[in-house]
């Protein structure tokens, strides 16, 4: 017992180790045991106890350098988990270039698109609660959005500049839009060019409304394509729609179910909608790549409100944070003692609804409920086991896990990252460091 104590206070404050000691002496065991997942979380071990060579795992700080080396990034933090154990998390350069302040790995970063995954396990466990069905129609939930007409375009020679706003007539949807047309990306809600040029004007005081004021001015958007017809981002519409859907069926605000249903679960205490006031600090400053150049973005991320909150691009976390719920899917939505999802959940939520042969997919790269699957990685040009699974951030925020390998990498940084270059670098960096 006085060996396990020394391991338990191996990772507690000094202040807190004469009260574990006491507190052990009359309950060790139940003790104990509380403590060992929280430690779990957050102990980076042996990269050799997880099957990573350490000298091949050196390489990811290396890659990551020559990134910032290229000022193609201001810094990073980087983690690496495998079998539920994470065997690196490393922080890099700047969290802000003209203050000199090197980056912290408790760093919080503005996740942006990473908040779909969030949002699609949040609607995942409503199914599992058979409160949401796959193929219920969306306006079972937002009786507005019944009866949405689809968009036409003039693609003719006479037809508008791209510049200028598209000219259109409107024709009926041959069906609703459901559940699962949202999680996949297949609605066509906001989805093209008329409906981003339709919802630009419900931007302005995004911030300071609510889901439950935003959402239903999208039955006068039409969609751009007829549901189900092909496969095309929607970068903010569909996901914030599955956020109200969330809020109605849950009958509490989406920011308050993630609060209570998974980050205080998971024990991600820095994610949320808004990094709070007194984190500001932490929060790395964002910067816009441009002519070898990094130039500071003042506010990248309009979506950060206490009111308005974004299930497609409004999260804010770290990477041990992000790492939590990344880790939890990789073993199978269960994590620190809380099963989240069923493991048929999971293997469910990264299977190919959308597959690479549909219209707007990539080769290889199938997409699931929420998340992007590569299903056959060397026509994608993705070093990862087919079935592997993730999605990433505007910013350059990344995840992928891999089921086969039982791994996790969390790759976080506040940078715009059309090319996603740094993402296939970071994976091939993580995967060459496999030994067994």
């Amino acid at each position: 017992m006085l060996r396990l104590h020394s391991v338990v206070n191996a990772h507690l404050p000094a202040s807190l180790q004469y009260a574990t000691l006491h507190t052990m002496s009359w309950k060790p065991t139940l003790f104990l045991f509380a403590l060992l997942p929280l430690l779990a979380a957050s102990e980076v071990v042996k990269p050799e106890t997880a099957g990573f060579s350490s000298d091949r795992l050196i390489r990811v700080g290396e890659t990551i350098q020559r990134h910032i080396d290229a000022r193609n990034i201001s810094g990073a933090v980087t983690l690496v988990a495998r079998n539920g154990r994470i065997a690196h998390l490393q922080s890099h350069g700047l969290m802000d270039i003209e203050a000199k302040r090197p980056m912290s790995k408790d760093a919080i970063f503005r996740v942006f698109s990473m908040s779909k995954p969030v949002a699609g396990v949040a609607i995942l466990m409503l199914i599992e609660q058979g409160k949401v069905r796959l193929n219920d129609p969306v306006s079972k939930f937002i009786p507005e959005l019944k009866g949405m007409k689809v968009a036409v375009t003039d693609s003719g020679p006479g037809a508008a500049a791209a510049s200028a706003p598209p000219k259109y007539y409107t024709i009926p949807a041959v069906r609703e839009i459901t559940i699962q047309d949202l999680l996949t990306h297949v609605s066509g809600l906001a989805s093209g060019p008329v409906g981003t040029a339709e919802t630009r004007k419900m931007f302005e005081g995004l911030a300071s409304s609510t889901l439950a004021q935003i959402i239903p001015q999208y039955a006068a958007v039409p969609l751009d394509f007829q549901p189900g017809s092909r496969w095309a981002y929607s970068p903010l519409a569909g996901f914030d729609t599955l956020g109200r859907v969330v809020e109605v069926a849950s009958g509490v605000s989406f920011d308050q179910f993630l609060k209570d249903n998974l980050f205080a679960p998971l024990g991600m205490k820095t994610t949320a909608f808004h990094p709070g006031d007194d984190n500001w600090p932490r929060v790395a400053t964002a910067y816009h790549r441009a002519d070898g150049t990094l130039q500071k973005v003042a506010s990248p991320n309009r979506l950060q409100s206490k009111t308005y909150f974004s299930g497609a691009g409004g999260l804010v976390s770290t990477a041990e944070d992000y790492a939590q719920f990344a880790m939890m899917l990789a073993a199978g939505g269960s994590w620190n003692g809380k099963r989240i999802l069923s493991p048929k959940t999971v293997e469910w939520m990264a299977s190919a609804f959308v597959p690479d042969t549909v219209q707007g997919r990539s080769a290889g790269r199938a997409y699931g409920l929420s998340v992007q699957l590569v299903t056959d990685p060397v026509r994608a040009g993705y070093r990862m086991s087919a079935g592997s699974f993730g999605w990433d951030g505007a910013y350059g925020t990344h995840f992928w896990v891999d089921p086969k390998e039982k791994l996790a990498g969390v790759m976080m940084i506040q940078t715009d990252n059309p090319d996603r270059q740094l993402d296939r670098d970071f994976e091939n960096a993580v995967m060459q460091a496999i030994v067994e």
